[in-house]
Protein backbone atom coordinates (compact mmCIF):
# COMPACT_ATOMS: atom_id res chain seq x y z
CA UNK A 1 0.00 0.00 0.00
CA UNK A 2 1.29 3.63 -1.45
CA UNK A 3 2.37 6.04 1.77
CA UNK A 4 -0.14 9.08 1.55
CA UNK A 5 2.26 11.54 3.66
CA UNK A 6 4.86 11.76 0.89
CA UNK A 7 3.05 13.20 -1.51
CA UNK A 8 2.45 16.44 0.39
CA UNK A 9 6.39 16.28 0.98
CA UNK A 10 7.11 15.77 -2.97
CA UNK A 11 4.82 18.60 -3.38
CA UNK A 12 6.54 21.11 -1.18
CA UNK A 13 9.81 20.01 -2.17
CA UNK A 14 9.05 20.89 -6.09
CA UNK A 15 7.71 24.37 -5.10
CA UNK A 16 10.85 25.19 -2.90
CA UNK A 17 12.61 24.60 -5.95
CA UNK A 18 10.39 26.67 -8.22
CA UNK A 19 10.96 29.52 -5.63
CA UNK A 20 14.78 29.47 -5.62
CA UNK A 21 14.78 29.04 -9.62
CA UNK A 22 12.81 32.03 -10.05
CA UNK A 23 14.41 34.56 -7.31
CA UNK A 24 17.78 33.16 -9.22
CA UNK A 25 16.01 34.82 -12.58
CA UNK A 26 15.31 37.74 -10.54
CA UNK A 27 18.32 38.10 -9.33
CA UNK A 28 20.11 37.82 -12.41
CA UNK A 29 17.78 39.74 -14.48
CA UNK A 30 18.30 42.86 -11.66
CA UNK A 31 22.60 42.13 -11.87
CA UNK A 32 21.80 42.87 -16.26
CA UNK A 33 20.20 45.56 -15.65
CA UNK A 34 22.57 47.26 -13.55
CA UNK A 35 25.40 46.44 -16.40
CA UNK A 36 23.67 47.75 -19.52
CA UNK A 37 22.92 51.16 -17.43
CA UNK A 38 26.37 51.28 -15.95
CA UNK A 39 28.61 50.14 -18.79
CA UNK A 40 30.44 52.41 -20.80
CA UNK A 41 31.42 50.93 -24.43
CA UNK A 42 35.62 50.87 -25.24
CA UNK A 43 37.45 53.07 -27.60
CA UNK A 44 35.78 52.06 -30.69
CA UNK A 45 39.81 51.45 -31.75
CA UNK A 46 39.96 48.83 -29.51
CA UNK A 47 36.85 46.73 -30.72
CA UNK A 48 36.53 43.53 -32.23
CA UNK A 49 36.22 44.86 -35.72
CA UNK A 50 38.71 47.79 -35.26
CA UNK A 51 41.36 45.20 -34.22
CA UNK A 52 40.29 43.18 -36.85
CA UNK A 53 40.69 46.01 -39.70
CA UNK A 54 43.92 47.02 -37.91
CA UNK A 55 45.43 43.18 -38.41
CA UNK A 56 44.00 42.35 -41.59
CA UNK A 57 44.09 45.97 -43.74
CA UNK A 58 47.29 46.19 -44.14
CA UNK A 59 48.38 46.46 -47.58
CA UNK A 60 51.86 45.34 -48.45
CA UNK A 61 52.76 46.04 -44.93
CA UNK A 62 52.45 49.71 -44.93
CA UNK A 63 50.03 52.32 -44.08
CA UNK A 64 47.99 53.93 -46.76
CA UNK A 65 47.92 57.52 -45.80
CA UNK A 66 48.41 61.02 -47.18
CA UNK A 67 52.36 61.46 -47.50
CA UNK A 68 52.32 65.11 -48.98
CA UNK A 69 51.96 66.75 -46.05
CA UNK A 70 54.23 65.98 -42.81
CA UNK A 71 53.16 66.66 -39.25
CA UNK A 72 55.52 66.82 -35.98
CA UNK A 73 55.53 67.59 -32.36
CA UNK A 74 55.39 71.51 -33.22
CA UNK A 75 52.86 71.16 -35.50
CA UNK A 76 50.56 68.78 -33.46
CA UNK A 77 51.03 71.01 -29.97
CA UNK A 78 47.77 72.46 -29.04
CA UNK A 79 49.89 75.51 -27.18
CA UNK A 80 53.34 76.83 -27.96
CA UNK A 81 55.70 74.52 -26.13
CA UNK A 82 58.36 75.80 -23.50
CA UNK A 83 61.78 75.83 -23.62
CA UNK A 84 63.29 72.91 -21.46
CA UNK A 85 64.68 73.88 -17.81
CA UNK A 86 68.36 75.60 -18.16
CA UNK A 87 67.25 76.98 -21.41
CA UNK A 88 67.61 80.52 -22.06
CA UNK A 89 64.45 82.38 -22.30
CA UNK A 90 64.15 85.49 -24.23
CA UNK A 91 61.11 88.05 -23.95
CA UNK A 92 60.22 88.97 -27.07
CA UNK A 93 60.63 93.27 -27.65
CA UNK A 94 57.90 95.10 -27.77
CA UNK A 95 56.64 99.02 -27.77
CA UNK A 96 56.34 99.19 -23.80
CA UNK A 97 60.32 97.64 -23.72
CA UNK A 98 61.37 100.12 -26.20
CA UNK A 99 60.28 102.83 -24.54
CA UNK A 100 61.59 101.47 -21.35
CA UNK A 101 64.97 101.92 -22.85
CA UNK A 102 64.66 105.54 -24.16
CA UNK A 103 64.19 106.47 -20.62
CA UNK A 104 67.01 104.81 -19.67
CA UNK A 105 68.98 107.25 -21.94
CA UNK A 106 71.13 109.94 -20.94
CA UNK A 107 69.03 113.41 -21.23
CA UNK A 108 72.50 114.60 -23.37
CA UNK A 109 71.75 115.25 -27.12
CA UNK A 110 73.33 112.74 -29.10
CA UNK A 111 72.86 114.83 -32.45
CA UNK A 112 72.01 118.63 -32.37
CA UNK A 113 70.32 119.81 -35.63
CA UNK A 114 70.47 118.44 -38.90
CA UNK A 115 73.99 120.10 -40.62
CA UNK A 116 75.15 116.86 -41.51
CA UNK A 117 72.17 114.82 -43.04
CA UNK A 118 74.07 112.52 -45.33
CA UNK A 119 76.05 110.48 -42.37
CA UNK A 120 74.86 108.82 -39.60
CA UNK A 121 76.22 107.05 -36.78
CA UNK A 122 75.06 103.72 -36.92
CA UNK A 123 76.29 102.88 -32.81
CA UNK A 124 73.83 105.68 -31.87
CA UNK A 125 70.87 103.88 -29.83
CA UNK A 126 68.18 105.73 -31.28
CA UNK A 127 68.90 104.02 -34.53
CA UNK A 128 68.28 100.55 -33.14
CA UNK A 129 64.95 101.86 -31.41
CA UNK A 130 63.97 103.26 -34.75
CA UNK A 131 64.48 99.88 -36.63
CA UNK A 132 63.26 97.85 -33.75
CA UNK A 133 60.15 99.98 -34.10
CA UNK A 134 59.98 99.80 -37.86
CA UNK A 135 60.49 96.03 -37.44
CA UNK A 136 57.61 95.60 -35.19
CA UNK A 137 55.17 97.70 -37.39
CA UNK A 138 56.50 95.65 -40.86
CA UNK A 139 56.70 92.56 -39.33
CA UNK A 140 53.94 91.54 -37.27
CA UNK A 141 53.90 87.53 -37.59
CA UNK A 142 57.53 87.59 -36.03
CA UNK A 143 58.56 87.88 -32.10
CA UNK A 144 61.93 89.69 -32.35
CA UNK A 145 63.84 87.94 -29.36
CA UNK A 146 67.46 90.54 -29.09
CA UNK A 147 69.06 92.85 -31.63
CA UNK A 148 73.11 93.68 -31.71
CA UNK A 149 74.35 96.79 -32.19
CA UNK A 150 74.08 98.13 -35.61
CA UNK A 151 77.14 98.22 -37.97
CA UNK A 152 78.14 100.77 -40.72
CA UNK A 153 76.62 99.41 -44.26
CA UNK A 154 78.12 100.37 -47.31
CA UNK A 155 77.61 103.55 -47.43
CA UNK A 156 77.26 106.18 -45.21
CA UNK A 157 73.54 106.31 -44.55
CA UNK A 158 72.91 102.73 -44.07
CA UNK A 159 73.54 100.66 -41.53
CA UNK A 160 73.51 96.83 -40.81
CA UNK A 161 72.11 95.38 -37.99
CA UNK A 162 71.23 91.55 -36.98
CA UNK A 163 68.48 90.19 -34.91
CA UNK A 164 67.34 86.44 -33.30
CA UNK A 165 63.61 86.38 -33.99
CA UNK A 166 60.83 83.04 -33.82
CA UNK A 167 57.71 83.19 -35.78
CA UNK A 168 54.53 83.80 -33.69
CA UNK A 169 53.04 80.14 -35.84
CA UNK A 170 56.20 78.10 -34.91
CA UNK A 171 55.11 76.59 -31.08
CA UNK A 172 58.62 75.37 -30.74
CA UNK A 173 60.96 77.66 -28.63
CA UNK A 174 63.82 77.40 -31.14
CA UNK A 175 65.14 81.08 -32.70
CA UNK A 176 66.80 81.55 -35.94
CA UNK A 177 68.49 84.81 -37.11
CA UNK A 178 68.28 87.47 -39.93
CA UNK A 179 70.48 90.61 -40.76
CA UNK A 180 69.58 93.59 -42.83
CA UNK A 181 70.84 96.50 -44.53
CA UNK A 182 68.60 100.26 -43.19
CA UNK A 183 68.94 103.36 -45.41
CA UNK A 184 67.97 105.61 -42.62
CA UNK A 185 67.02 109.30 -42.97
CA UNK A 186 65.59 112.30 -40.74
CA UNK A 187 62.35 113.33 -39.61
CA UNK A 188 61.62 117.19 -39.79
CA UNK A 189 62.34 117.28 -36.08
CA UNK A 190 65.86 115.45 -36.74
CA UNK A 191 65.21 112.37 -35.39
CA UNK A 192 66.32 108.64 -36.94
CA UNK A 193 63.75 107.30 -39.69
CA UNK A 194 63.85 104.23 -41.79
CA UNK A 195 64.11 104.99 -45.76
CA UNK A 196 64.62 102.01 -47.07
CA UNK A 197 65.12 98.03 -45.45
CA UNK A 198 66.88 95.47 -47.42
CA UNK A 199 66.05 91.91 -48.13
CA UNK A 200 66.50 88.72 -46.24
CA UNK A 201 70.40 88.31 -45.13
CA UNK A 202 71.23 91.69 -47.07
CA UNK A 203 72.93 93.43 -43.84
CA UNK A 204 76.01 91.22 -44.59
CA UNK A 205 78.36 93.57 -42.63
CA UNK A 206 76.11 92.52 -39.26
CA UNK A 207 76.73 88.94 -39.80
CA UNK A 208 77.49 86.93 -36.80
CA UNK A 209 80.87 85.35 -37.86
CA UNK A 210 80.15 81.35 -38.01
CA UNK A 211 82.28 78.74 -36.09
CA UNK A 212 84.57 77.49 -38.66
CA UNK A 213 85.60 73.68 -38.48
CA UNK A 214 89.29 73.15 -38.80
CA UNK A 215 89.62 69.86 -40.95
CA UNK A 216 92.80 67.93 -41.73
CA UNK A 217 91.10 65.49 -44.17
CA UNK A 218 92.45 65.55 -47.44
CA UNK A 219 90.55 64.81 -50.45
CA UNK A 220 90.35 64.25 -53.94
CA UNK A 221 86.97 65.77 -54.79
CA UNK A 222 86.15 69.43 -55.41
CA UNK A 223 86.42 72.01 -53.17
CA UNK A 224 83.13 73.41 -51.37
CA UNK A 225 83.12 76.16 -49.07
CA UNK A 226 84.64 75.57 -45.82
CA UNK A 227 82.10 73.72 -43.30
CA UNK A 228 80.57 75.88 -40.29
CA UNK A 229 78.32 75.43 -37.60
CA UNK A 230 75.30 76.27 -36.57
CA UNK A 231 76.30 77.07 -32.50
CA UNK A 232 72.33 76.47 -31.88
CA UNK A 233 72.43 73.29 -33.18
CA UNK A 234 74.11 70.08 -30.95
CA UNK A 235 73.62 66.78 -32.91
CA UNK A 236 76.17 65.33 -30.70
CA UNK A 237 75.36 61.73 -29.36
CA UNK A 238 75.29 61.40 -25.70
CA UNK A 239 78.31 59.86 -23.71
CA UNK A 240 76.78 56.57 -21.16
CA UNK A 241 79.42 57.37 -18.57
CA UNK A 242 81.29 55.20 -16.58
CA UNK A 243 80.79 50.92 -16.38
CA UNK A 244 78.90 51.30 -12.85
CA UNK A 245 76.72 54.10 -14.51
CA UNK A 246 75.70 51.30 -17.80
CA UNK A 247 75.36 48.70 -15.33
CA UNK A 248 73.04 50.62 -12.68
CA UNK A 249 70.36 52.31 -15.71
CA UNK A 250 67.88 50.32 -17.08
CA UNK A 251 67.30 50.31 -20.82
CA UNK A 252 64.50 49.48 -23.23
CA UNK A 253 66.06 47.97 -26.87
CA UNK A 254 63.63 47.13 -30.24
CA UNK A 255 65.03 45.33 -32.65
CA UNK A 256 64.45 46.39 -36.19
CA UNK A 257 61.36 45.13 -37.18
CA UNK A 258 58.82 45.38 -40.36
CA UNK A 259 58.72 48.84 -39.91
CA UNK A 260 61.99 49.67 -41.57
CA UNK A 261 62.41 50.77 -44.82
CA UNK A 262 58.61 51.56 -44.77
CA UNK A 263 57.05 54.94 -45.57
CA UNK A 264 58.19 57.74 -43.08
CA UNK A 265 54.51 57.86 -41.41
CA UNK A 266 55.15 54.41 -39.97
CA UNK A 267 57.93 54.77 -38.87
CA UNK A 268 57.18 58.21 -36.75
CA UNK A 269 54.14 56.13 -35.61
CA UNK A 270 56.15 53.13 -34.77
CA UNK A 271 59.12 55.48 -33.40
CA UNK A 272 56.76 57.06 -30.68
CA UNK A 273 55.12 53.86 -29.59
CA UNK A 274 58.13 52.25 -28.51
CA UNK A 275 59.47 55.72 -26.99
CA UNK A 276 56.15 56.10 -25.35
CA UNK A 277 56.58 52.49 -23.89
CA UNK A 278 60.14 53.08 -22.29
CA UNK A 279 58.74 56.38 -20.86
CA UNK A 280 56.36 54.49 -19.44
CA UNK A 281 58.64 51.89 -18.18
CA UNK A 282 61.33 54.30 -16.71
CA UNK A 283 63.86 53.27 -19.59
CA UNK A 284 66.24 54.31 -21.06
CA UNK A 285 65.36 53.76 -24.73
CA UNK A 286 67.86 52.79 -26.94
CA UNK A 287 68.11 54.66 -30.45
CA UNK A 288 69.26 53.15 -34.26
CA UNK A 289 70.21 56.75 -35.56
CA UNK A 290 70.11 54.76 -39.16
CA UNK A 291 67.22 55.54 -41.35
CA UNK A 292 65.66 53.44 -44.17
CA UNK A 293 64.08 55.62 -46.72
CA UNK A 294 61.11 54.48 -48.34
CA UNK A 295 61.42 55.01 -52.27
CA UNK A 296 58.57 57.47 -52.41
CA UNK A 297 60.85 59.67 -51.05
CA UNK A 298 64.28 58.54 -53.48
CA UNK A 299 65.32 59.99 -56.10
CA UNK A 300 66.55 56.11 -57.55
CA UNK A 301 63.01 55.30 -56.62
CA UNK A 302 64.67 52.10 -54.28
CA UNK A 303 64.61 52.07 -50.53
CA UNK A 304 68.10 53.62 -49.28
CA UNK A 305 69.62 52.78 -45.73
CA UNK A 306 71.76 54.92 -44.00
CA UNK A 307 69.94 58.12 -44.06
CA UNK A 308 70.71 59.86 -40.51
CA UNK A 309 67.64 60.34 -38.42
CA UNK A 310 69.89 64.22 -37.79
CA UNK A 311 69.02 65.09 -41.17
CA UNK A 312 65.28 65.16 -40.61
CA UNK A 313 65.16 65.56 -36.98
CA UNK A 314 66.02 67.75 -33.61
CA UNK A 315 68.13 65.18 -32.03
CA UNK A 316 68.92 68.31 -29.84
CA UNK A 317 65.21 68.34 -28.50
CA UNK A 318 64.67 64.70 -28.66
CA UNK A 319 68.05 64.33 -25.99
CA UNK A 320 66.51 67.13 -24.15
CA UNK A 321 63.05 65.68 -23.76
CA UNK A 322 63.46 61.95 -23.55
CA UNK A 323 66.22 59.65 -22.49
CA UNK A 324 67.87 58.00 -24.96
CA UNK A 325 71.01 56.12 -25.84
CA UNK A 326 72.50 55.97 -29.43
CA UNK A 327 72.63 51.64 -30.24
CA UNK A 328 76.24 51.57 -31.46
CA UNK A 329 77.31 52.84 -27.93
CA UNK A 330 75.12 50.78 -26.50
CA UNK A 331 76.20 47.44 -27.70
CA UNK A 332 80.21 48.64 -27.23
CA UNK A 333 79.20 49.45 -23.38
CA UNK A 334 77.15 46.37 -23.50
CA UNK A 335 80.16 44.19 -24.49
CA UNK A 336 82.52 45.83 -22.71
CA UNK A 337 80.54 44.96 -19.41
CA UNK A 338 80.59 41.51 -19.71
CA UNK A 339 84.26 41.26 -21.27
CA UNK A 340 85.56 42.57 -17.87
CA UNK A 341 83.30 40.75 -15.05
CA UNK A 342 81.73 37.38 -14.56
CA UNK A 343 78.39 38.26 -13.94
CA UNK A 344 76.60 39.20 -17.04
CA UNK A 345 74.08 41.68 -17.83
CA UNK A 346 70.64 40.68 -16.99
CA UNK A 347 68.80 40.37 -19.84
CA UNK A 348 64.93 40.13 -20.38
CA UNK A 349 64.41 38.69 -24.21
CA UNK A 350 60.18 39.63 -25.57
CA UNK A 351 59.99 37.76 -28.64
CA UNK A 352 56.25 38.86 -28.93
CA UNK A 353 54.17 42.12 -28.73
CA UNK A 354 51.77 40.60 -27.17
CA UNK A 355 53.61 40.87 -23.96
CA UNK A 356 52.08 44.07 -22.48
CA UNK A 357 54.08 47.33 -21.29
CA UNK A 358 52.08 46.54 -18.53
CA UNK A 359 53.33 42.89 -17.67
CA UNK A 360 57.18 44.32 -17.85
CA UNK A 361 56.43 47.23 -15.27
CA UNK A 362 58.10 45.09 -12.26
CA UNK A 363 60.99 43.53 -14.41
CA UNK A 364 63.98 44.32 -13.00
CA UNK A 365 65.99 43.16 -15.75
CA UNK A 366 68.84 45.60 -17.40
CA UNK A 367 68.07 45.24 -20.27
CA UNK A 368 64.09 44.54 -21.79
CA UNK A 369 64.92 43.40 -25.44
CA UNK A 370 62.04 43.20 -27.43
CA UNK A 371 62.68 41.30 -30.43
CA UNK A 372 60.70 41.59 -33.58
CA UNK A 373 61.80 38.01 -35.62
CA UNK A 374 57.74 37.38 -36.64
CA UNK A 375 56.29 37.96 -40.53
CA UNK A 376 54.44 40.68 -41.24
CA UNK A 377 52.43 42.56 -39.78
CA UNK A 378 53.12 40.74 -36.71
CA UNK A 379 56.89 42.37 -36.32
CA UNK A 380 55.37 46.46 -36.83
CA UNK A 381 56.87 48.39 -33.53
CA UNK A 382 53.20 50.26 -33.28
CA UNK A 383 52.16 47.04 -32.16
CA UNK A 384 52.96 47.48 -29.02
CA UNK A 385 50.71 49.95 -28.48
CA UNK A 386 47.39 48.34 -29.56
CA UNK A 387 44.47 47.00 -27.78
CA UNK A 388 44.45 47.67 -24.30
CA UNK A 389 48.15 48.92 -24.20
CA UNK A 390 46.58 52.26 -25.47
CA UNK A 391 45.04 53.59 -22.23
CA UNK A 392 48.05 53.50 -21.18
CA UNK A 393 50.88 54.71 -23.69
CA UNK A 394 51.16 57.81 -24.57
CA UNK A 395 53.39 58.51 -27.87
CA UNK A 396 55.23 61.58 -26.76
CA UNK A 397 54.36 63.66 -29.77
CA UNK A 398 56.16 66.37 -28.19
CA UNK A 399 59.68 65.18 -28.15
CA UNK A 400 60.17 65.09 -31.64
CA UNK A 401 60.59 68.17 -34.45
CA UNK A 402 61.86 68.81 -37.79
CA UNK A 403 65.49 69.18 -38.11
CA UNK A 404 67.00 72.62 -37.17
CA UNK A 405 69.31 73.07 -40.54
CA UNK A 406 65.74 72.11 -42.23
CA UNK A 407 64.06 74.52 -40.31
CA UNK A 408 66.66 77.25 -40.99
CA UNK A 409 65.92 77.07 -44.67
CA UNK A 410 61.94 77.32 -44.46
CA UNK A 411 62.90 80.85 -42.13
CA UNK A 412 65.15 81.58 -45.46
CA UNK A 413 62.36 80.84 -47.84
CA UNK A 414 60.02 82.81 -45.87
CA UNK A 415 62.40 85.48 -45.21
CA UNK A 416 63.14 86.27 -48.99
CA UNK A 417 58.82 87.02 -49.57
CA UNK A 418 58.98 89.28 -46.36
CA UNK A 419 57.24 86.42 -44.66
CA UNK A 420 53.73 88.23 -46.04
CA UNK A 421 52.58 85.36 -48.65
CA UNK A 422 49.90 83.00 -49.53
CA UNK A 423 49.84 79.27 -50.14
CA UNK A 424 48.54 76.64 -51.87
CA UNK A 425 48.76 72.91 -51.33
CA UNK A 426 48.47 71.07 -54.63
CA UNK A 427 48.15 67.12 -54.33
CA UNK A 428 49.02 65.53 -57.17
CA UNK A 429 51.20 62.37 -58.68
CA UNK A 430 50.16 59.07 -58.12
CA UNK A 431 46.97 60.36 -56.83
CA UNK A 432 45.87 62.41 -60.07
CA UNK A 433 46.60 59.15 -61.43
CA UNK A 434 44.19 57.46 -59.92
CA UNK A 435 40.90 57.91 -61.39
CA UNK A 436 39.17 55.55 -59.38
CA UNK A 437 39.87 56.88 -56.16
CA UNK A 438 39.90 60.42 -57.32
CA UNK A 439 38.11 60.81 -60.24
CA UNK A 440 38.32 64.81 -60.53
CA UNK A 441 41.44 65.86 -58.92
CA UNK A 442 43.53 65.93 -62.17
CA UNK A 443 40.81 67.76 -63.77
CA UNK A 444 40.15 69.71 -60.59
CA UNK A 445 44.38 70.87 -60.30
CA UNK A 446 45.06 71.16 -63.94
CA UNK A 447 46.20 75.01 -64.89
CA UNK A 448 43.35 76.76 -65.81
CA UNK A 449 41.22 75.00 -63.09
CA UNK A 450 43.71 76.43 -60.76
CA UNK A 451 44.04 80.13 -61.99
CA UNK A 452 40.46 79.93 -61.87
CA UNK A 453 40.00 78.73 -58.37
CA UNK A 454 42.77 80.79 -56.93
CA UNK A 455 41.59 84.12 -58.54
CA UNK A 456 38.14 84.01 -56.38
CA UNK A 457 40.31 83.47 -52.92
CA UNK A 458 43.45 85.01 -53.07
CA UNK A 459 44.11 88.67 -54.36
CA UNK A 460 46.60 89.57 -57.51
CA UNK A 461 50.08 89.65 -57.64
CA UNK A 462 50.70 88.19 -54.24
CA UNK A 463 53.60 86.41 -52.99
CA UNK A 464 52.48 82.92 -54.01
CA UNK A 465 54.20 79.80 -52.46
CA UNK A 466 53.24 76.41 -54.69
CA UNK A 467 54.35 73.53 -51.97
CA UNK A 468 53.22 70.38 -53.73
CA UNK A 469 54.28 66.86 -55.40
CA UNK A 470 54.18 67.90 -59.09
CA UNK A 471 57.44 66.50 -60.48
CA UNK A 472 57.32 69.28 -63.69
CA UNK A 473 58.31 72.70 -62.52
CA UNK A 474 56.58 74.91 -65.34
CA UNK A 475 53.03 73.04 -64.49
CA UNK A 476 52.27 76.64 -62.78
CA UNK A 477 53.43 78.94 -64.90
CA UNK A 478 50.14 79.91 -65.73
CA UNK A 479 49.37 81.23 -61.91
CA UNK A 480 52.88 83.48 -63.10
CA UNK A 481 50.59 86.01 -65.10
CA UNK A 482 48.19 86.73 -62.06
CA UNK A 483 50.96 85.89 -59.25
CA UNK A 484 54.48 85.89 -57.65
CA UNK A 485 55.07 82.09 -57.88
CA UNK A 486 57.48 80.95 -55.79
CA UNK A 487 58.37 77.04 -55.79
CA UNK A 488 60.86 74.51 -53.86
CA UNK A 489 62.64 74.41 -56.74
CA UNK A 490 63.20 78.57 -56.57
CA UNK A 491 65.44 77.56 -53.61
CA UNK A 492 67.55 75.17 -54.37
CA UNK A 493 70.58 77.09 -53.94
CA UNK A 494 69.68 76.89 -49.82
CA UNK A 495 71.10 72.63 -50.03
CA UNK A 496 73.52 73.63 -53.21
CA UNK A 497 77.33 72.61 -52.43
CA UNK A 498 78.08 76.03 -51.55
CA UNK A 499 75.55 76.40 -49.11
CA UNK A 500 75.45 75.83 -45.11
CA UNK A 501 73.36 72.91 -45.03
CA UNK A 502 75.13 71.06 -47.29
CA UNK A 503 78.51 72.08 -45.50
CA UNK A 504 77.05 71.18 -42.27
CA UNK A 505 74.87 68.08 -43.33
CA UNK A 506 78.15 66.99 -45.07
CA UNK A 507 80.40 67.17 -41.94
CA UNK A 508 77.36 65.57 -39.83
CA UNK A 509 77.72 62.51 -42.44
CA UNK A 510 81.54 62.12 -41.89
CA UNK A 511 82.27 63.87 -45.35
CA UNK A 512 80.13 62.07 -47.32
CA UNK A 513 77.72 64.96 -49.47
CA UNK A 514 73.90 64.44 -48.70
CA UNK A 515 71.46 64.51 -51.20
CA UNK A 516 68.24 66.74 -50.45
CA UNK A 517 65.96 64.17 -50.79
CA UNK A 518 61.84 63.83 -51.27
CA UNK A 519 61.32 63.14 -47.42
CA UNK A 520 63.49 66.74 -46.84
CA UNK A 521 61.40 68.32 -49.66
CA UNK A 522 58.08 67.49 -47.87
CA UNK A 523 59.25 68.53 -44.58
CA UNK A 524 59.97 71.98 -45.84
CA UNK A 525 56.84 72.53 -48.05
CA UNK A 526 54.98 71.92 -44.82
CA UNK A 527 56.37 74.14 -42.64
CA UNK A 528 56.39 77.00 -45.63
CA UNK A 529 52.44 76.14 -46.07
CA UNK A 530 52.05 77.03 -41.93
CA UNK A 531 53.57 80.25 -41.94
CA UNK A 532 50.92 81.82 -44.61
CA UNK A 533 49.13 84.29 -44.33
CA UNK A 534 46.44 82.44 -45.98
CA UNK A 535 46.24 78.59 -47.25
CA UNK A 536 44.75 76.87 -49.99
CA UNK A 537 44.19 73.25 -49.26
CA UNK A 538 43.99 70.64 -52.03
CA UNK A 539 40.79 68.94 -50.44
CA UNK A 540 38.81 71.75 -49.06
CA UNK A 541 39.20 73.91 -51.79
CA UNK A 542 40.43 72.86 -54.98
CA UNK A 543 38.34 69.85 -55.48
CA UNK A 544 35.16 67.93 -54.64
CA UNK A 545 37.48 64.32 -54.25
CA UNK A 546 37.54 62.74 -50.75
CA UNK A 547 41.22 63.51 -49.03
CA UNK A 548 41.29 59.54 -48.78
CA UNK A 549 39.38 58.14 -51.86
CA UNK A 550 36.25 57.92 -53.45
CA UNK A 551 33.27 57.55 -50.48
CA UNK A 552 35.80 58.75 -47.51
CA UNK A 553 34.22 62.37 -47.10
Amino acid sequence: MKDSTTDPIGQNLIKIISNVCFSVFVFSVLIITVIAITYQPPDPWESSRALTRVFTQVENATFKVDNSVLKTGEDVASSPIEAPAGAFALVPITEAIIEKSEENLSNETLKSGCEDVNVVNCSDPRILFTIERFNLKTFKSIAFLDYRTPVNGSKPNECDVAWRFRNKKERSWRKYRDFRRFKIGFTDDCSYKVVHAGRWHSGVNARRPRIRVNSTRTSTRAKIAPPVIDEEINDTIPIMGSDSDFKNGRYLYYSRGGDYCKGMNQYMWSFLCALGEAQYLNRTFVMDLSICLASSHTSSHKDEEGKDFRFYFDFEHLKETTSIVEEGDFHKDWRKWNKAHKKKISVRKVKDYKVSPDQLLKDKSTIIWRQFDAPEPENYWYRVCEGPSAKYIQRPWHAVWKSKRLMNIVTEISGSMDWDFDAVHVVRGEKAQNKALWPNLDADTSPDSLVTKLQGIIAPWRNLYVATNEPFYNFFDKLRSHYKVHLLDDYNYLWSNTSEWYNETTQLNGGTPVEFDGYMRVEVDTEVLYRAKSRVETFHNLTKDCKDGINTC
